[in-house]
């Protein structure tokens, strides 16, 4: 089976204080998690070694960044490269959230240098892709997505391919209460899987694991999760609530 992941994303939320206290929280319900199944949380920066403190020795669980640059090193004031997120054995790193898109201005070609610089730090991508409200009332959001995936990562080698997770983010859904039909969320993730097939092969877009990000919430998790091609969540607001984020992880395949 495929890597089934829970994923939190906190965006820039809570004090240190809290997030310990949220980590401690879901980690002393002491879920055992399957081989196939994965508990990521994203995290500020500042965070990330006291996340990666308190996840090591538990199975399954990793720390994540939630964003990297899209150069080596250098005069970049503010910045932090994947190279300081290898160095501190930062496994996973969110990047394109449609957040990043829509107010840093990211684009698909900045965010493959960035998949790149990842890739060569030995740090999974959780490379995230969606349509606008916009984009999808006229119908065009499969060749919207298609683009991105194109440009960004579709001239990385099919080793390469397998070794990337993606999320398919619904913006329309993301913090607006709205979320996408379960029938929805399938249709577009057995999409990517048939374009990722179409550009690689079938058993190379079978071993991608395609999570969903529109709003995930405790109350809807398991029917999302049951479709046949969502590998689990990117999970916002609903992160932030120890029994939310509890119930998410449980709901896993």
């Amino acid at each position: 089976m495929r890597q089934q992941i829970a994923a939190a994303n906190w965006k820039m939320n809570l004090t240190y204080q809290q997030g310990e206290e949220l980590l401690d929280k879901i980690l002393k319900e002491n879920i055992s998690l399957g081989e196939h199944q994965q508990a990521v949380f994203a995290v500020p920066f500042p965070y990330l070694s006291m996340a990666h403190q308190k996840l090591s020795g538990k199975k399954n669980y990793a720390t994540s960044a939630q964003n990297c640059y899209d150069q080596k090193a250098g005069a970049f004031t503010g910045e932090v490269s994947a190279e300081m997120l290898k160095s501190i054995n930062i496994r996973y790193c969110v990047l394109g959230h449609s957040e990043r898109r829509e107010y840093f201005h990211e684009s698909n070609q900045s965010l493959a240098t960035r998949v790149k610089l990842c890739l060569d730090n030995g740090i999974t991508p959780i490379f995230c892709c969606g349509e606008t409200l916009s984009i999808r009332e006229v119908g065009a959001q499969e060749g919207y997505v298609e683009t991105q995936l194109m440009e960004s990562l579709f001239h990385f080698s099919e080793e390469d391919i397998r070794k990337i997770v993606i999320a398919y983010e619904p913006i329309w859904a993301i913090g607006t209460g709205k979320t996408a039909t379960v029938e929805q969320a399938q249709e577009m993730h057995a999409h990517i899987r048939a374009i990722i097939a179409k550009k690689y092969d079938q058993n190379a877009a079978d071993s991608i694991s395609i999570l969903y990000g529109g709003s995930v919430k405790a109350n809807n998790a398991k029917e999302l999760f049951s479709s046949p091609d969502v590998d689990g969540g990117l999970v916002g607001g609903a992160s932030l609530v120890a029994a939310d984020f509890i119930a998410i992880i449980r709901a896993l395949k």
